[in-house]
């Protein structure tokens, strides 16, 4: 009876680091350009959305420049490319990356660490064909090496402007995608814009936390 507890433990300690670990894999990203070869009024006449991509991966300083463009860190301050109701930022940012999506990097689900600049891997595999189903069987989605999921955590900005904070999230929703967008085709990239899906099913492919509810969907990578 010793044993076979003693086997348990070691077995249920086994599957809970494993869980852990996946949290605990930090990714530091490139430093992001500040200066870039297209003007904001190219980026703009220039921006389409697309649904088809081309079966070519993205490399790291992209997807870092991505990720900066649409919501990193801009100043000293800690404030970011997106504007937000009082510095709340209720936004959090997952990166779907398919297999191959990314030279250098694991598929998988990874949280974007704005203040740190890096990326937390929070779930292993390519999961962007779950992803497409859920966003009622938009399965063009999947032929994006990258998805980039916005989600909020509305109580951040609720706790300080009350009901309003949801109209406030929203709009900066609007703003950090259309910087995605910008992003994108200032790097000669592409991306889509999804919102539609099923929220409850999209949370529990992702294996969102309950307080991070998704908003919307911008699969990234080049055109055909």
């Amino acid at each position: 009876m010793k044993l076979f507890w003693s086997c348990a433990t070691i077995m249920v300690g086994l599957f809970f680091s494993s869980i852990t670990s996946q949290g605990d894999e930090i990714i530091k990203l490139p430093p992001p350009a500040h200066q870039g070869k297209m003007s904001v009024e190219q980026a703009l006449k220039k921006r389409r959305t697309v649904r088809q991509f081309a079966h070519r991966g993205l490399e790291l300083s992209q997807v870092s420049q991505l990720l900066w463009g649409m919501g990193g860190v801009s100043n000293r301050r800690g404030l970011r490319t997106a504007p937000s109701a009082g510095a709340t930022y209720p936004l959090e940012y997952y990166l779907v990356a398919g297999e191959r999506g990314i030279s250098g990097l694991a598929p998988g689900v990874y949280r974007y660490r704005p203040d740190t600049h890096t990326l937390e891997l929070t779930l292993k595999g390519d999961l962007r064909a779950p992803v497409a189903r859920a966003c009622l069987h938009q399965m063009w989605m999947a032929e994006a090496p990258v998805m980039v999921v916005f989600a909020a955590e509305f109580r951040r900005c609720l706790a300080r402007y009350g009901d309003r904070g949801i109209r406030y999230t929203h709009m900066e929703v609007g703003a950090a995608s259309q910087n995605l967008f910008l992003q994108a085709e200032a790097l000669g990239l592409a991306a889509g814009i999804v919102g539609a899906f099923q929220d409850q099913t999209l949370s529990h492919t992702l294996h969102l936390p309950p307080q991070h509810e998704p908003l919307l969907i911008l699969p990234v990578g080049y055109s055909p």
